[in-house]
């Protein structure tokens, strides 16, 4: 597959992930490892019904090493695990400010893969991106880091690590077939239920539209974004992802505005001034160039 188609493919799951937010307002009460239990179900159950039309042997993608399933299910369910770890343990504007450095670690990492090249494009990009996102979840005010939040600060730490880790590390593992995440999410979803059991009590949701939310997260977010990120960090540019990555913050901002569950502002417009900007600065040499005569 062609870097470029790869890239395009991979940065869907951006555009999904901007729907995370809103799907999971619009699913109610839903208990968190409740409803990453839920929606990685539909995603697995989903993944078995196209397996069965294309007529695949389920138990092709089962045979890897060990390392591809701790890999696999380290990345997709250790990141939910820590996110909502560091979400019990420390505010949610240091935990979220936290856990989103994980695009930028993906650009510094991806400098360690073989024939990767870093240069100050990337990482400028990157970090006017952090910045439109520190706005985002901070809304323009302070940060007020404590010591008795330190344990929910090394979670949102992990969380950080863990995906940029998984992401990295993918391109390692390019020749595992991505119908093998129908596996992981399969994984992921007992794990959730696991600890759900433990964490939890059991809140089912009110009403169509908030089951309607939880099939669409296992569709999209917690579903087919996770397919195409597999393709986009094996084959894709993986820097530009990364950059490309703090989209899913705005995207998300601007779809909770559009629905009445956000207020527009010079935060969300700086925001997305840095954002935007970052992306455009970090991706100027696969833009299309004027002809010259």
């Amino acid at each position: 597959m062609r870097e470029n188609r790869a890239t395009l493919i991979g940065g869907t799951a951006v555009l999904m992930w901007g729907a995370l937010a809103l799907l999971t307002t619009w699913s109610g009460a839903v208990p968190p490892f409740q409803l990453v239990a839920m929606a990685f179900s539909i995603a697995f159950v989903l993944t078995v019904a196209s397996w069965v039309v294309r007529g695949a042997d389920p138990r092709r993608f089962l045979r890897h090493p060990p390392s591809v399933w701790l890999l696999g299910i380290g990345g997709l369910f250790g990141y939910h695990f820590f996110y909502f770890m560091a979400l019990r343990n420390a505010p949610p504007v240091e935990a979220g400010l936290i856990a989103y450095l994980w695009p930028l670690l993906i650009v510094v990492f991806s400098a360690l893969l073989p024939g990767e090249r870093l240069t100050w494009r990337h990482v400028v990009g990157a970090l006017a991106g952090l910045a439109g996102t520190g706005l985002l979840v901070t809304g323009g005010g302070a940060v007020n880091f404590q010591s008795a939040y330190t344990l929910g600060y090394a979670a949102a730490g992990a969380c950080a690590l863990t995906w940029s880790g998984y992401s990295i590390l993918s391109r390692r593992f390019a020749d595992v077939p991505t119908d093998t995440v129908g596996w992981f999410c399969g994984a992921a979803a007992v794990l959730g239920a696991v600890c759900h059991l433990i964490f939890e009590s059991t809140v089912w949701p009110g009403g169509g539209g908030e089951w309607l939310a939880i099939l669409g997260l296992g569709l999209g977010p917690v579903g087919a974004a996770f397919f195409t990120w597999d393709i986009g960090v094996k084959h894709g540019d993986i820097k530009l992802l990364g950059v490309l990555s703090y989209a899913a913050p705005l995207i998300s901002t601007l779809a909770l505005i559009a629905f009445g569950l956000g207020e527009a502002n010079w935060v969300v417009a700086t925001a997305c001034l840095l954002i935007v900007g970052g992306a455009l600065y970090a991706a100027r040499d696969r833009l299309p160039r004027k002809a010259t005569t």
